[in-house]
């Protein structure tokens, strides 16, 4: 499975973009929930482009700055679709680091696994607190149907996520400093 492709190809399905404008929609609204590095986005273009699911047109910008704006095509809308309907099987537990430096953390003082306890918690509170204010952005809750509603839904399980989290560290801390 080429999830690459389907993140790409939902984009383009909103609206033609650059490959540039595509790094920054990973880089800010998907950031939350999907990682992808700069050099994987071009090569899954071409590959898009040689399979019919994307097209594109080069625009001149300036005397010689060649942009190319991509497009999806009627393949690409049909096999996004068909993608996009179907349900899917939840992944396997993904890696955390945190968690396995948790799980050997009895090998250290009670005050150094607090200490890592609480820098983690810092980190989710500033994380959760920069997602509350995207929220806030929103105003309401957007109309369902949207594009702004399913990115608001996203939204919002990124900020479970983080509440959730931050409750769990901090039950973990309480624990550590009972007696």
């Amino acid at each position: 499975m080429r999830t690459l492709k389907y993140a790409l190809l939902g984009m383009l399905n909103k609206q033609d973009m650059t490959g540039y404008e595509l790094m920054k929609l990973f880089e800010g609204a998907l950031a939350e929930f999907w990682s992808v590095k700069h050099s994987q986005i071009y090569p899954e273009l071409k590959r898009l482009t040689e399979e019919g699911m994307v097209t594109y047109t080069v625009e001149i910008s300036g005397n010689v700055l060649e942009k190319k704006i991509y497009s999806i095509t009627e393949l690409g809308k049909q096999d996004f679709m068909n993608w996009l309907s179907q349900p899917h099987k939840m992944k396997a537990t993904p890696k955390e680091e945190f968690r396995l430096q948790l799980f050997y953390s009895s090998a250290l003082d009670i005050e150094r696994q607090i200490y890592i306890l609480e820098d983690q918690l810092k980190q989710h509170q500033d994380r959760l607190e920069y997602l509350k204010k995207s929220q806030l952005e929103f105003g309401e809750v957007p109309k369902k149907g949207t594009y702004e509603f399913s990115d608001y839904l996203v939204l919002l399980g990124a900020i479970k996520r983080e509440e959730g989290m931050c409750d769990w560290l901090n039950e973990c801390i309480n624990m550590c400093k009972e007696n």
